[in-house]
């Protein structure tokens, strides 16, 4: 005989019987339920117990009313999560009703058949169907590239799936219900309707997600390669590679770092070289330039401001560099060109981290790495007391100072060749070559404007450029720029530009020939008195080699 697992029993209020079936036709069972019915006065009845004294325990769901009790009965093994959910929830009818009734979560059940069995009221009115119109119908006649019939029949779920229905896509979800035996008897298809400015405000919610994630897969890509600040210095000559070495020794050290050189050299790569492969690397970079801020919003663009603290302030206060660049880096651009009362109040700031906001009167505190840059002359400016000695001293721990272009001019094909690359990703333009001869012009110019100057010039070149390689002639702007000393290109107007880069050249090699026979063969010196690098020097003299056999010694 089955052994039964669930059952019913009803007493009235006076505790007799009035339908038992199962379980609830069970003597033990029965006196059991009877007792707790009767002290219900003493001991208020629970809506969901456990019976422990009888041969195996059981869980009983009671229903009560005035004039009688439901008890659900079944064994505690097999409890019926549903029942359960009934007895214990005053509200589960309310409950059940929201689910198959919220709008937001309009619902579709279809059968083994995937005919419709239910659909909700709000979902019948989206489709323009009557009340019940859609009952019994295949789902895939009813509702446009639904795959519920895919989910009965195969037993599996999709889950945030998008769905083109009237025009409009939603997210839905269709999941499979199993009985108990873990056949597959219904499935239900789910869909949440907004409004169209909540379905705007959500598409805005998720661009804005998929721009802080390409942000952070930049950010984790930058801290897999520790070297990506380096790789941005380009060039392999002597002057370059000490600069990297310094940077590699000076980055992991917390001190303040000033950055000296002229103009154009690249001395804001650098500090982002250093700040990333520093310890404070997934901490913010702040970059102030000192000499852009009017005289005025100095110490408001550093500091910050309170509510109020002037006409037309913030009227919630604002946040300054200082409190920013909290735990991270503060680049300080043209430090040389800072006034002499805010550099009394810088001083202040290195010296302990502390500053109050203007119009505050609270002590704010930030620990942040200074790294500082300048192409001004601090000697002069110390001597002339422009600049004060205490400050220079904090800011000047170590310094670093960048090359001119002039002193590195070996590296001008590598520079020349990563601006063609960069301007052709950048503007989606077939990417353009240089010539030889080209090169050999651009490393005759003394460049005062240094890296800045030499990429306007490539990228104005390949504007103008026709071609596909860019030659000397595309630089003739340059003609009237200075010269590396001891150039003295010919200019003979009636002949054509090809002669006067040739006459050029020859006059380079006649002056590089008469400097090597006077010095007797010392390159260093010849390199000196022309004012050129030696690695140029060399450059031309396998050229010279070339040209003659046997060439200078």
């Amino acid at each position: 005989m089955k052994r039964e697992s669930e059952g019913v029993l009803v007493l009235d209020a006076g505790g007799a019987p009035v339908f038992a079936c199962g379980l609830g036709r069970d003597e033990l069972v029965a006196r059991s339920l009877g007792r707790l019915w009767h002290n219900r006065d003493r001991v208020p009845l629970k809506r969901l117990v456990t019976l422990t004294e009888l041969e195996r325990p059981l869980t009983v769901a009671a229903i009560p009313s005035p004039e009688a009790v439901c008890f659900l009965v079944f064994a505690l093994p097999e409890g019926d999560e549903l029942s359960e959910f009934i007895a214990a929830v005053d509200a589960a009818p309310d409950i059940l009703r929201h689910f198959v009734t919220d709008p937001y979560k309009a619902i579709v059940v279809v059968d083994t058949s995937a005919r419709i069995t239910y659909m909700s009221p709000v979902h019948e009115k989206f489709f323009g169907l009557k009340h019940g119109e859609s009952f019994g119908r295949p789902v895939t006649s009813v509702i446009e590239n639904t795959k519920l019939q895919e989910v009965v029949a195969t037993g599996k779920g999709q889950v945030a799936q998008l769905q083109e229905m009237n025009g409009v896509t939603r997210v839905v979800s269709r999941l499979p219900v199993f009985d108990r035996g873990g056949r597959v008897v219904a499935a239900i298809g789910q869909v949440m309707f907004k409004g169209p400015e909540a379905m705007r405000a959500l598409t805005g919610e998720l661009a804005q997600v998929k721009q802080e994630l390409a942000f952070y897969r930049r950010e984790l890509s930058g801290l897999r390669n520790r070297s990506y600040g380096l790789d941005q210095i380009i060039g392999r000559s002597d002057a370059v590679r000490r600069l990297k070495e310094d940077i590699l020794r000076v980055a992991p050290l917390d001190v303040p770092v000033l950055l000296t050189g002229e103009s154009g050299t690249g001395k804001e790569m650098v500090a982002h070289a250093i700040h990333m492969l520093s310890p404070r690397s997934d901490k913010p970079l702040v970059l102030v330039n000192s000499a852009a801020l009017p005289p005025n919003l100095v110490e408001s663009e550093l500091f910050g401001y309170e509510a109020g603290a002037f006409t037309g302030a913030d009227r919630k206060g604002r946040k300054g560099k200082f409190e920013a660049a909290d735990s991270g880096t503060l680049f300080l651009d043209e430090i040389g060109d800072m006034p002499l009362d805010m550099q009394v109040k810088m001083l202040r700031v290195l010296q302990d981290g502390q500053f109050e906001r203007l119009g505050g009167d609270r002590a704010r505190q930030s620990d942040f790495r200074l790294i500082s840059a300048s192409n001004r002359d601090f000697k002069s400016m110390i001597a002339s007391a422009s600049f004060r000695l205490d400050l220079f001293y904090r800011i000047s721990t170590v310094t670093l100072r960048l090359p001119a272009l002039r002193e590195r001019l070996e590296d001008i094909p590598e520079l020349v060749e990563a601006f063609l690359e960069a301007f052709a990703l950048r503007h989606g333009a077939p990417r353009k070559s240089i010539s030889e001869s080209a090169i050999r012009f651009l490393q005759s110019s003394a460049w005062p404007g240094n890296i800045r100057q030499l990429q306007h010039a490539v990228e104005r070149a390949a504007i103008f450029c026709d071609g596909r390689t860019l030659s000397a002639a595309d630089f003739e702007d340059l003609e009237g720029t200075d010269k590396i000393p001891g150039w003295r290109p010919a200019r003979e107007p009636d002949r054509p530009k090809a002669d006067m880069r040739e006459t050029r050249e020859r006059v380079e090699s006649e002056m590089i020939v008469e400097a090597m026979r006077r010095t007797g063969g010392n390159k260093k010196r010849v390199a000196e008195e022309l004012g050129i690098s030696r690695s140029y020097l060399y450059k031309r003299l396998s050229m010279l080699d070339e040209e003659e056999p046997g060439g200078v010694d």
